[in-house]
């Protein structure tokens, strides 16, 4: 009699490492935009290596697991921190003038069009990457409409709108760790139906 066992592909799933190191940077940036402390050296160090770094990575071991999706999004958050820390850090060094505030509000416009059309792709995933990004738009849109009129209180807003789309992201990926370890669901995540 001969039976077959499933065949696993020997590699770990790279998406709680993608989206806590997404999370984690969102929410330390918002509680900045929330006002609670000032753009320091913590925010860009997290932006460099954990939601730079960390996600282009789990990308990268997306990509290895034929998963389009999270290929894109990791890899392309991933770059998105990079190029963020970029833009504050090079004018501090005195490479290039800073971005003007219409700058601003083109670059984070753009990736919030970028972010609805990969929140249209999470209506076959699950419930809790559709809050993630879904919240993530509104936090694009907000943050651009705060640079494009200047109003500071509307970017205290989006910095708790922040706060809530990182943690949503922690918990998606905390979630997706925790039931596989236990096996079972142990956090929801809400399935498609």
């Amino acid at each position: 009699m001969s039976t077959t066992a499933p065949v696993r592909d020997g590699i770990a799933n790279p998406a709680p490492l993608g989206l806590c190191a997404f999370g984690m940077t969102t929410v330390l940036l918002n509680i900045h935009n929330a006002g609670y402390f000032e753009q320091n050296s913590m925010i860009l160090g997290m932006g460099l290596f954990y939601g730079g770094l960390a996600q282009v990575i789990a990308g990268i071991i997306e990509a290895k697991k034929d998963n389009t999706f999270g290929l894109t999004a990791f890899t392309s958050y991933g770059f998105f921190w990079l190029s963020l820390v970029a833009l504050i850090v090079m004018p501090k060094l005195g490479w290039v003038a800073a971005p003007t505030a219409g700058a601003m509000t083109a670059y984070l416009s753009v990736w919030g069009i970028f972010t609805f059309l990969l929140f249209i792709g999470t209506f076959k995933l699950n419930k809790a990457l559709q809050f993630v990004f879904g919240s993530l738009v509104i936090l694009f849109a907000l943050l651009a409409i705060g640079d494009a009129t200047g109003n500071k209180s509307i970017t205290t807003i989006a910095g708790y709108e922040g706060i809530i789309c990182g943690a949503s992201a922690i918990y998606t990926g905390i979630a997706q760790v925790l039931n596989e370890v236990y096996g079972r669901t142990v956090l929801p995540i809400g399935p498609v139906k």
